[in-house]
């Protein structure tokens, strides 16, 4: 047990039973200062009386300790009057009111850290608690605001935000403590990042007499070898590139220059792939594209006839255009967009609408692809659910922490005939399909479901139930893809179609084969010593069984395998 936090409250029943009712009632700095003291007062004389382990939290606005650190001599009498060790006593900074200039108070506070006590910056996150005042108090302890912590087990946004203030805490020599913590779920993604401690509704009721230690289902979340299911942010991978990035710089010709000139150029500069035209205040008005200008050239009579006319006529008049800023998310939609054929030419870059240079089609799709393909290892683009990165991540944790799992490959049999022939759209939709009933197979809070790529699955079960999870999902899909098939390929039991060879085959309906692999204790440890890349090939073995299966499931120990897996 860390500690206690002493809680006011007014005369139970009345109006002011809640703290924020009872400080509405102080007027002005005197009374309000007065209330948070006597309030101390109380709460001192209560911790005495309790004999209760840990430190004790008051807490106190930055007004109300302004007035107590100028009196050095007064606060320390009044610390031995109250008979508590200063070591014992942790002062929370609330954010009730504003603090004013940080160093300043960065300075007054250092007061209490002399005289032995600790403090902690309450309600992070939220109020006039912010990263200024951080650095200036070096507390002890920060305290998380509940609005950042609540519903952590599936925010991914808010379990970042927290990495990063223990990330910044670590490095300031800091503890952080999550408040709000009403599930325990919650608890379990707090205690899985390493938070130093928590509190909330979940850890314990405010209460005239609070008990001792850690109610059972509080020590069994935080016994528990089962690892939180970490929530997981969607990278859309289009962060920090910008046509900017793509520029070219490119000569370029006024609209009235000849056809001639521009040949010249273009042979003069056989890199150059295209040229822009630009009016006389820098604004582009065109593009010709190197290749179908030199084409056009080919024909009979061409320069005769064109040869000292002015080159806008042949420029595209509507190229695709950019300000230097625009995002490579912007820039792809003209991949699925008017501008698609014009690509082979490139697009102009501008800023503040001033021609600036050039940027080719060819960089525009490889950046397009480096980046979903890197994308696409964090979350995959059809399902959104987790890629490999973040299944080996969770792999990783099982291991470490040494937690029995369940690794479960599922694969869908005869998946390919089906998207050959009815089509891709088809085919998507059975794969989003599947991934919906998985999900729902899946205890969030326990298991971990991520798509491999393809029509391939992997889901990792902590639940003890998971054989019925897993039977009922494969029963689930079965049905659904069945009801995707047309109603003569539905009464015929499957479709023709060819294999790989060419070869005419009738293939069944296409069915989910689940290949699961349990890691018992000894198994963790196995891993432990041989790494966690041995759960893949292992999950594979197990798959292929599980496709021979009448059932569709085949389950394997993950020790009966490790002798034949690949060093």
């Amino acid at each position: 047990m860390l500690g206690y936090e002493a809680l006011v409250r007014g005369p139970a029943g009345s109006p002011y039973a809640m703290p924020e009712a009872l400080f509405r009632l102080a007027q002005g700095v005197e009374t309000t200062v007065a209330l948070e003291i006597e309030a101390a007062r109380t709460a001192l004389a209560a911790w005495r009386g309790l004999d209760l382990p840990g430190k004790l939290f008051l807490n106190f606005s930055p007004m109300t300790l302004r007035h107590l650190l100028a009196d050095r001599e007064r606060l320390s009498a009044a610390l031995l009057r109250a008979g508590i060790a200063p070591s014992r006593l942790v002062v929370e900074v609330t954010e009730q009111t504003p603090i004013g200039d940080a160093a300043s108070f960065g300075t007054a506070m250092s007061v209490l850290r002399e005289l032995g006590m600790q403090y902690a910056l309450d309600d992070f996150g939220s109020g006039h608690a912010n990263l200024d005042l951080l650095a200036h108090l070096s507390p002890q302890f920060v305290k998380i605001d509940k609005s950042l912590v609540r519903g952590i087990a599936s925010c991914s946004r808010r379990l970042e935000i927290l990495r990063a203030v223990m990330r910044m805490m670590s490095a300031f020599g800091g503890r952080v403590i999550a408040e709000g913590i009403e599930h325990e779920e919650e608890l379990a993604v707090v205690r899985d990042l390493g938070v130093t401690g928590a509190q909330g509704y979940y850890i314990g009721r405010p209460s005239a007499q609070p008990d001792t230690q850690a109610t059972p289902q509080v020590r069994r979340a935080l016994a528990s070898r089962h690892i939180a299911v970490f929530p997981q942010m969607v990278r859309s991978g289009w962060s920090g590139m910008t046509a900017g990035r793509l520029l070219r710089p490119a000569p370029t010709v006024s609209p009235a220059t000849s056809n001639d000139a521009v040949l010249r150029m273009f042979q003069d500069q056989p890199e150059l792939h295209a040229v822009a035209v630009v009016h006389d205040d820098g604004r582009p008005l065109g593009i010709i594209g190197r290749q179908g200008f030199i084409d056009r050239y080919a024909a009979p009579f061409h320069r005769e006839l064109y040869g000292k006319k002015a080159c806008i006529a042949m420029a595209n008049r509507e190229p695709a255009c950019f300000e230097r800023s625009a995002t490579l998310e912007e820039m792809a939609q003209i991949l699925s967009g008017e501008h698609t054929r014009s690509l082979a030419d490139g697009f102009l870059i501008t800023e503040q609408g001033r021609y600036i240079g050039l940027g080719t089609g060819a960089d525009l799709i490889r950046a397009i692809t480096e980046v979903r393909m890197e994308a696409a290892r964090y979350a995959n683009p059809l399902t959104f659910l987790p890629g490999n990165i973040p299944l080996n991540q969770h792999i990783e944790r099982l291991i470490d922490a040494a937690s029995e799992f369940r690794a479960c490959y599922v694969d869908l049999n005869h998946f390919k005939p089906f998207n050959d022939k009815y089509g891709y759209w088809k085919g998507d939709e059975m794969l989003k399909g599947a991934a919906a009933i998985l999900a729902e197979a899946c205890d969030p809070a326990r298991d971990f479901l991520g798509h491999v790529g393809g029509d391939d699955f992997l889901v990792l079960f902590q639940s003890n139930d998971w054989p019925a999870r897993m039977h009922e999902a494969i029963r689930r899909f079965n049905d659904a893809a069945l009801a995707m098939y047309a109603p003569g390929d539905r009464a015929a039991g499957g479709m023709q179609g060819e294999d790989r060879h060419g070869h005419a085959v009738f293939f069944p309906p296409v069915s989910m084969a689940a290949g699961v692999v349990c890691v018992s204790g000894e198994g963790v440890a196995a891993l432990q010593r041989l790494g966690s890349q041995h759960i893949g090939a292992a999950a594979a073995a197990a798959k292929r069984e599980a496709k021979r299966s009448a059932t569709g499931m085949a389950v394997l120990d993950f020790l009966s395998l490790a002798a034949a897996l690949p060093a």
